[in-house]
Protein backbone atom coordinates (compact mmCIF):
# COMPACT_ATOMS: atom_id res chain seq x y z
CA UNK A 1 0.00 0.00 0.00
CA UNK A 2 0.92 3.47 -0.91
CA UNK A 3 1.86 6.31 1.08
CA UNK A 4 -1.64 8.42 1.71
CA UNK A 5 -1.66 12.11 0.34
CA UNK A 6 -1.25 14.04 3.07
CA UNK A 7 -0.05 17.44 2.03
CA UNK A 8 -1.96 20.22 0.49
CA UNK A 9 -1.26 22.17 -2.62
CA UNK A 10 -0.24 25.38 -0.27
CA UNK A 11 2.09 23.37 1.73
CA UNK A 12 3.60 21.75 -1.82
CA UNK A 13 4.08 25.60 -3.45
CA UNK A 14 5.73 26.05 0.39
CA UNK A 15 8.16 23.48 -0.27
CA UNK A 16 8.78 24.03 -4.00
CA UNK A 17 9.97 27.47 -3.05
CA UNK A 18 12.51 26.57 -0.21
CA UNK A 19 13.61 23.75 -2.37
CA UNK A 20 14.09 26.42 -5.36
CA UNK A 21 15.69 28.96 -3.10
CA UNK A 22 18.31 26.25 -1.14
CA UNK A 23 19.37 24.42 -4.77
CA UNK A 24 18.27 26.91 -7.77
CA UNK A 25 16.05 25.52 -10.71
CA UNK A 26 18.89 23.39 -12.18
CA UNK A 27 19.12 21.55 -8.68
CA UNK A 28 15.81 21.28 -8.08
CA UNK A 29 13.96 18.26 -9.25
CA UNK A 30 10.64 16.01 -8.45
CA UNK A 31 12.42 13.39 -6.69
CA UNK A 32 14.05 16.02 -4.64
CA UNK A 33 10.57 17.40 -3.97
CA UNK A 34 9.23 14.39 -2.92
CA UNK A 35 12.11 13.35 -0.09
CA UNK A 36 10.35 16.42 1.15
CA UNK A 37 6.76 15.48 1.39
CA UNK A 38 4.93 13.34 3.99
CA UNK A 39 3.16 11.75 0.74
CA UNK A 40 3.95 9.98 -2.29
CA UNK A 41 5.57 11.06 -5.12
CA UNK A 42 2.91 10.54 -7.30
CA UNK A 43 0.26 12.65 -5.70
CA UNK A 44 2.71 15.93 -6.92
CA UNK A 45 1.58 14.56 -10.25
CA UNK A 46 -2.19 15.43 -8.88
CA UNK A 47 -1.71 18.79 -9.06
CA UNK A 48 1.48 19.13 -11.61
CA UNK A 49 2.54 17.73 -14.49
CA UNK A 50 6.26 18.60 -14.23
CA UNK A 51 9.05 20.63 -12.84
CA UNK A 52 8.07 23.56 -15.20
CA UNK A 53 4.64 23.52 -13.91
CA UNK A 54 5.34 23.42 -10.46
CA UNK A 55 7.91 25.98 -10.41
CA UNK A 56 6.07 28.51 -12.29
CA UNK A 57 3.05 27.99 -9.96
CA UNK A 58 5.31 29.09 -7.24
CA UNK A 59 6.48 32.15 -8.86
CA UNK A 60 3.12 33.26 -9.59
CA UNK A 61 1.57 32.60 -6.09
CA UNK A 62 4.74 34.43 -4.55
CA UNK A 63 4.11 37.63 -6.60
CA UNK A 64 0.70 37.74 -6.39
CA UNK A 65 1.15 37.91 -3.01
CA UNK A 66 3.23 40.92 -3.45
CA UNK A 67 0.89 42.54 -5.84
CA UNK A 68 -2.08 41.79 -2.91
CA UNK A 69 -0.21 43.72 -0.50
CA UNK A 70 1.05 46.41 -3.03
CA UNK A 71 -2.02 47.21 -4.33
CA UNK A 72 -3.15 47.44 -0.65
CA UNK A 73 -0.75 50.46 0.31
CA UNK A 74 -2.07 53.95 1.06
CA UNK A 75 -0.52 55.74 -2.35
CA UNK A 76 -1.77 59.42 -0.49
CA UNK A 77 2.07 60.14 1.09
CA UNK A 78 4.25 58.82 -1.58
CA UNK A 79 7.37 58.18 0.61
CA UNK A 80 5.05 56.52 3.34
CA UNK A 81 3.94 54.38 0.14
CA UNK A 82 7.81 53.66 -0.62
CA UNK A 83 8.69 52.96 2.65
CA UNK A 84 5.28 50.24 2.91
CA UNK A 85 6.58 48.64 -0.59
CA UNK A 86 10.40 48.74 0.80
CA UNK A 87 8.82 46.78 3.77
CA UNK A 88 7.04 44.13 1.29
CA UNK A 89 9.89 44.07 -0.74
CA UNK A 90 12.95 42.70 1.88
CA UNK A 91 10.04 40.40 3.44
CA UNK A 92 9.81 38.67 0.21
CA UNK A 93 13.85 39.80 -0.88
CA UNK A 94 14.53 36.46 -2.27
CA UNK A 95 12.17 37.15 -4.80
CA UNK A 96 13.98 37.92 -7.46
CA UNK A 97 16.62 35.35 -6.72
CA UNK A 98 13.28 32.86 -7.56
CA UNK A 99 11.91 35.51 -10.55
CA UNK A 100 15.73 35.17 -12.15
CA UNK A 101 15.18 31.49 -12.58
CA UNK A 102 12.28 32.19 -14.45
CA UNK A 103 14.16 32.17 -17.91
CA UNK A 104 15.16 28.47 -17.63
CA UNK A 105 11.24 27.23 -17.83
CA UNK A 106 10.29 25.66 -20.73
CA UNK A 107 6.87 27.21 -21.05
CA UNK A 108 6.97 24.37 -24.39
CA UNK A 109 6.68 21.68 -22.06
CA UNK A 110 3.39 23.04 -20.64
CA UNK A 111 0.48 25.99 -21.53
CA UNK A 112 0.00 26.26 -17.38
CA UNK A 113 3.79 27.34 -17.03
CA UNK A 114 3.25 29.79 -19.86
CA UNK A 115 0.36 31.14 -18.71
CA UNK A 116 1.91 31.30 -15.05
CA UNK A 117 5.08 32.96 -16.16
CA UNK A 118 2.96 35.20 -17.95
CA UNK A 119 1.39 36.25 -15.25
CA UNK A 120 4.58 37.03 -13.59
CA UNK A 121 5.74 39.37 -16.49
CA UNK A 122 2.77 41.41 -16.15
CA UNK A 123 2.64 41.21 -12.33
CA UNK A 124 6.32 42.93 -12.30
CA UNK A 125 5.40 45.57 -14.53
CA UNK A 126 2.59 46.56 -12.74
CA UNK A 127 4.76 46.38 -9.04
CA UNK A 128 7.21 48.26 -12.04
CA UNK A 129 4.82 51.14 -12.55
CA UNK A 130 3.60 51.46 -8.77
CA UNK A 131 6.88 52.77 -8.15
CA UNK A 132 7.43 54.78 -11.08
CA UNK A 133 4.49 56.55 -10.16
CA UNK A 134 5.49 56.79 -6.43
CA UNK A 135 8.91 58.31 -7.83
CA UNK A 136 7.25 61.13 -9.86
CA UNK A 137 4.78 62.27 -7.10
CA UNK A 138 7.53 61.95 -4.62
CA UNK A 139 9.59 64.29 -6.97
CA UNK A 140 6.84 66.70 -7.91
CA UNK A 141 5.80 67.28 -4.47
CA UNK A 142 9.50 68.10 -3.69
CA UNK A 143 10.39 65.22 -1.21
CA UNK A 144 12.84 63.85 -3.57
CA UNK A 145 15.69 65.51 -5.26
CA UNK A 146 14.85 66.26 -8.63
CA UNK A 147 18.33 66.42 -9.75
CA UNK A 148 18.92 62.63 -9.61
CA UNK A 149 17.55 61.28 -12.67
CA UNK A 150 14.51 58.64 -11.97
CA UNK A 151 16.00 55.63 -13.12
CA UNK A 152 18.76 56.33 -10.60
CA UNK A 153 16.83 56.62 -7.29
CA UNK A 154 14.79 53.69 -8.62
CA UNK A 155 17.89 51.76 -9.47
CA UNK A 156 19.30 52.49 -5.93
CA UNK A 157 15.75 52.12 -4.14
CA UNK A 158 15.44 48.36 -5.45
CA UNK A 159 18.82 47.41 -4.84
CA UNK A 160 18.06 47.99 -1.42
CA UNK A 161 16.08 44.74 -1.14
CA UNK A 162 19.69 42.68 -1.82
CA UNK A 163 21.22 44.28 0.41
CA UNK A 164 22.71 41.39 3.54
CA UNK A 165 21.35 41.47 6.56
CA UNK A 166 24.60 41.26 8.46
CA UNK A 167 22.95 42.78 12.14
CA UNK A 168 20.56 40.07 11.81
CA UNK A 169 17.48 42.18 13.21
CA UNK A 170 13.80 41.58 12.48
CA UNK A 171 12.90 41.95 8.67
CA UNK A 172 10.34 45.27 9.67
CA UNK A 173 13.71 46.86 11.78
CA UNK A 174 16.18 46.12 8.66
CA UNK A 175 13.58 47.34 6.19
CA UNK A 176 13.44 50.83 8.12
CA UNK A 177 17.10 50.93 8.70
CA UNK A 178 17.49 50.34 4.90
CA UNK A 179 15.24 53.34 3.69
CA UNK A 180 16.98 55.82 5.97
CA UNK A 181 19.84 54.99 4.38
CA UNK A 182 18.67 55.36 1.17
CA UNK A 183 16.86 58.50 2.06
CA UNK A 184 20.17 60.26 3.57
CA UNK A 185 21.24 60.45 0.28
CA UNK A 186 18.17 61.12 -1.59
CA UNK A 187 15.89 63.43 0.70
CA UNK A 188 15.89 66.85 0.25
Amino acid sequence: MGRKQSYTESELLDITKRLVLEYGYDGFHLKLLSQHLPGARSTIYQYYANKEEIVAACMKRVITGIIEKASAIDETNPMQALQELLDIYVEESKLHQLLGDSHKINSKNSASAGRDLDFVEQAHTTLKVQLMRLFQRAQQEKKLREDIPLPVLIGGFSNLINTPNMLNVPTPEWSKLLFQMWMGGAQR
